[in-house]
């Protein structure tokens, strides 16, 4: 199962928590993966707090700086690729009755490091 987020900043994070758990079979029991087709965002398992999803942002701007790339003699956008890189297209997350095993407070983020833009994110149940 597929489903699209549509993002409206440049580098930003959105809540996927829900999306990925109605896309989770009701009797399932094994393993979710949720992965985004895109180089330029990412994935995290992570509390939903404002302030916290305001640092991510912060963190991954300063872990790379937004000019002198090689890559950006193509298209301008290697800071992109490389924050996305840091922190990886996809997560797992256990699931137990139908339902994603998470510890408390942990949510699926979303991170867009390329936006706007219109992103696609792949969930696969794995059944035990």
């Amino acid at each position: 199962m597929a489903f699209d987020v549509r993002t409206d900043e440049r580098t930003t994070t959105v809540d996927v928590t829900d999306r990925v758990s109605a896309a989770v079979p009701e009797d399932a029991s094994g393993v979710c993966t949720v992965f985004v087709e895109h180089t330029t965002a990412a994935l995290v398992v992570q509390e939903d707090e404002p302030r916290l999803r305001r640092d991510i942002v912060s963190f991954v701007r300063d872990a790379v700086p937004d000019e002198g790339h090689a890559h950006d003699e193509l298209d301008g956008n290697a800071d992109s690729h490389l924050r996305a890189t840091v922190l990886g297209p996809s997560v797992t997350v256990p699931v137990r009755d139908g339902e994603l095993a998470f510890g408390t407070w942990q949510s699926i983020l979303l991170v867009e490091c390329d936006g706007p833009r219109t992103r696609t994110v792949t969930v696969t149940t794995v059944d035990r």
